[in-house]
């Protein structure tokens, strides 16, 4: 997911509550100034007394020439590189954000933040916004956390629905309310995943809880932003969770509570590009995947023959990260 700094040099209190209220990652501050931001709220500072230090932590370039480029690409990849420049039209952006990640680019505005954040489609990590103004942080920090990325989902059509037994599920609940047609991507395999819809309809059983997902039993994974996955047992606290829409879109929402409780399972199987897909999920009317138009579909109507929404990868994963590896998980 797309990050966003905001420089505050000279402090000015007013400027660091916007970015604070707007949801800024960090704030770039001068030297002795990380105690005044620490007290405005919980936020990351980036500062030589910070929690990320520059040199240590964050180099800063200027791209002025070929050897400048070539020094950014040779930068040491445990560190972040803030790219500067006086144009950014004419700086080879493209060529860096193809060589390597974490970089970030120093912009003055919305503008420039989407210009460099959509450069080869991939765009740079994250921004550095260097500006006076409360309304243009607010703006530009509204912009790039908009800028998640697109996932494509592909029709499975279900094979089997069979009940199990008894076993623990957990439900996801988040600090965010989600839409019809909204839900998290979860699968008994960690690259085939079933879009499990939120709870956010009315039922003649139950309320809607529009902050819930019921994703399925303790074992699964869960995609989670950056390509990482987890699963549904490790899920705590405020982790951030992946929230997908049934065209693609998505969004980072925070888990205020994960509720594991024992619960009747059922076994959903489904058939997608040739491959074999497969989720345990709770055994009840409320539990939903979701069908290529965004309709929630019970898994206690599922029949073979329906079509739902499902996200596919290749190679398999090592502790959550994607790996290009034979992996074969039945």
């Amino acid at each position: 997911m797309k990050r966003i700094w905001v420089r505050i040099q000279p402090w000015d209190k007013q400027l660091a509550i916007a970015a604070l209220e707007s949801g800024a990652d960090a704030l770039v501050l001068e030297a002795g100034d990380a105690p005044q931001a620490k007290e405005l709220g919980a936020i990351t500072v980036v500062a030589p007394d910070g929690d990320l230090k520059p040199e240590t932590d964050v180099l800063w370039v200027e791209i002025r020439n070929k050897a400048d480029e070539e020094a950014v690409a040779g930068a040491p990849r445990d560190k972040t590189v803030v790219l500067k420049t006086t144009d950014w039209t004419v700086i080879p952006l493209e060529n860096l954000v193809a060589r390597r990640s974490g970089l970030f680019a120093e912009v003055t505005g919305a503008e420039q933040a989407k210009l460099v954040t959509e450069v080869l489609e991939k765009g740079v990590d994250g921004v550095v916004l260097d500006t006076r103004s409360a309304e243009e942080i607010r703006k530009t920090t509204a912009l790039v956390h908009a800028l998640s990325p697109k996932l494509s989902l592909v029709a499975a059509t279900i094979t089997a629905v069979r009940p199990l037994g008894m076993g623990d599920r957990a439900c996801v609940d988040t600090c965010s309310n989600m839409a019809p047609g909204e839900g998290m991507l979860v699968g008994n395999a960690s690259n085939a995943f079933f879009l499990v819809h939120s709870e956010s309809l009315e039922t003649p059983y139950v309320a809607a809880r529009p902050f819930r997902v019921n994703a399925g039993a303790v074992h699964a994974y869960i995609l989670l932003p950056e390509g990482k996955t987890k699963y549904l047992a490790e899920l705590k606290a405020g982790d951030e969770v992946l929230v997908v829409r049934h065209d693609g879109s998505t969004s980072v929402a925070y888990v205020g509570r994960n509720k594991i409780e024992r619960r009747p399972l059922m076994l959903v199987e489904a058939e997608v590009e040739g491959r074999t897909i497969s989720l345990v999920l709770q055994n009840a009317e409320t539990i939903r995947l979701t069908g290529p138009e965004g309709k929630a579909l019970s898994v206690a109507s599922l029949k073979p023959g329906d079509t739902v929404l499902a996200y596919l990868e290749s190679g398999g994963r090592h502790f959550g990260m994607a790996i290009e590896e034979t992996i074969e998980e039945k």
